[in-house]
């Protein structure tokens, strides 16, 4: 099994460094995108951009969303649609901040890459170097082999506290509390003590719990706190003013978000109370995700990230090396926090994330030089029908990309 999974991860990943070395090149040489998009009204463009999201919301029967768009050479806009509160019936705004889940996973590759190239970590060291006196760590699957980048690429071997049937049970028993997030570490026990999924560095398996432990690996490298360093990082010098973290459960700016009554966690269908407070503590998922932001700062955050100027150095190849996610999907790939899939319209980067009440996407289109983001204040049931983001990835790109491609056939020959 192994064997096949390795021949196919050389086989995909020669495929996707090919196109990959193609996307660099164009990042490095988008003069003739930036031209383009300097010719199209940005109005007209939104007023299109805008109609679309107020379709993916009447289609998938969402309260709100909040959609952005930053084009090639620089400019972007934000639009809403939709409630941000139902029984207030507050409308959405452009500004309207939601929590964005898995997407914090990108920031936490982003920072810690940052350390990496000023020599602060080594991505390729063990993980024993930071871990290695606790005292649960000898129980921890492929202990002795993973490295801190395996953790990022999600290939450490490590199961997925989040779905696994012990942790659903600690929940809906009370055992563990989501009015009063349980200590990180509480966490990582649920996969102690468990056969690993692959020998690390093997294979692909999706998974919070490695995410946790990057968190703790970067406090422990930096005697300082993630999200200190995540400021200092990566928000502060990119100038992104709607994003913080989302460590307890009164965040300014927050817009309610909704959930099928019947939902996993048992929560309240509706995520603030009327004191405006989150009836669940955000806090559990940390490094797992871990922001409250909005789709305006994260399209932003995006095209600074992929065009190579949210740090200093030459990053971009260790930040987006394609490793396989599966042998049955050989468009989708994962980088350090990253996701990598080959679209209708070339290489795409980005990510999505969902937390009860919440959902959101970004991407970032090599091709074309612009990036996309928009969130949701629903997690609908996934059986209900298309998913907002699932619509939002396949509706919204095509609004940009077939204007900048109109503006490209009307060049003069």
């Amino acid at each position: 099994m192994y064997k096949n999974f390795i021949f196919y991860t050389q086989r995909v990943i020669f495929s996707f460094l090919i196109l990959f070395s193609i996307s660099l090149s164009l990042l490095a040489a988008d003069v003739d995108n930036k031209t383009d998009s300097q010719k199209i009204d940005p109005d007209q463009l939104a007023a299109s951009f805008q109609q679309i999201l107020e379709n993916i919301i009447s289609e998938t029967n969402v309260p709100g969303g909040v959609a952005a768009f930053v084009l090639a050479d620089g400019r972007y806009i934000t639009v809403a649609a939709g409630l941000a509160d139902i029984e207030a019936g507050i409308v959405m705004k452009p500004h309207s901040r939601m929590l964005s889940a898995s997407i914090g996973k990108s920031f936490v590759g982003t920072t810690a890459l940052s350390m990496a190239m000023d020599g602060i970590i080594n991505l390729d060291a063990p993980i024993s170097n930071w871990l290695g006196d606790k005292a649960w760590f000898s129980r921890l699957p492929n202990a002795s082999d993973i490295t801190l980048r395996h953790l990022l690429q999600h290939r450490s071997g490590l199961a997925n506290h989040v779905f696994l049937p012990e942790y659903a049970e600690a929940v809906t028993s009370g055992k563990i509390d989501l009015e009063t997030s349980p200590a990180v570490e509480n966490l990582v026990d649920f996969v102690l003590d468990r056969e690993p999924l692959f020998p690390a560095g093997e294979g692909y398996a999706y998974t919070d719990t490695g995410y946790l432990l990057v968190g703790l690996i970067i406090e422990k490298a930096t005697e300082g706190t993630y999200y200190g360093v995540l400021r200092r990082r990566v928000l502060d010098p990119l100038g992104l003013t709607l994003t913080s973290p989302s460590d307890h459960k009164q965040l300014p700016g927050l817009v309610p978000g909704y959930m099928p009554v019947e939902n996993l966690f048992g929560l309240p269908p509706k995520t603030l109370n009327e004191q405006g407070e989150l009836v669940y503590d955000p806090a559990f998922e940390w490094t797992g995700g871990g922001l409250v932001s909005n789709a305006g700062d994260i399209a932003r955050y995006a095209k600074e990230l992929y065009e190579g100027r949210a740090m200093k150095g030459d990053y971009l190849p260790q930040l987006l090396e394609p490793k396989p996610t599966s042998p049955d999907r050989s468009e989708t790939a994962y980088g350090l926090g990253q996701g990598i899939k080959l679209t209708e319209f070339g290489m795409a980067y980005g990510h999505s994330g969902w937390i009860p009440g919440y959902t959101s996407f970004m991407a970032y289109f090599a091709d074309y030089g612009i990036a996309i983001a928009a969130q949701f204040n629903m997690s609908p049931d996934s059986d209900a029908g298309p998913t907002p983001v699932a619509l939002g990835r396949k509706l919204l790109p095509p609004v940009i990309i077939n204007a900048i491609k109109k503006q490209t056939r009307r060049k003069p020959q």
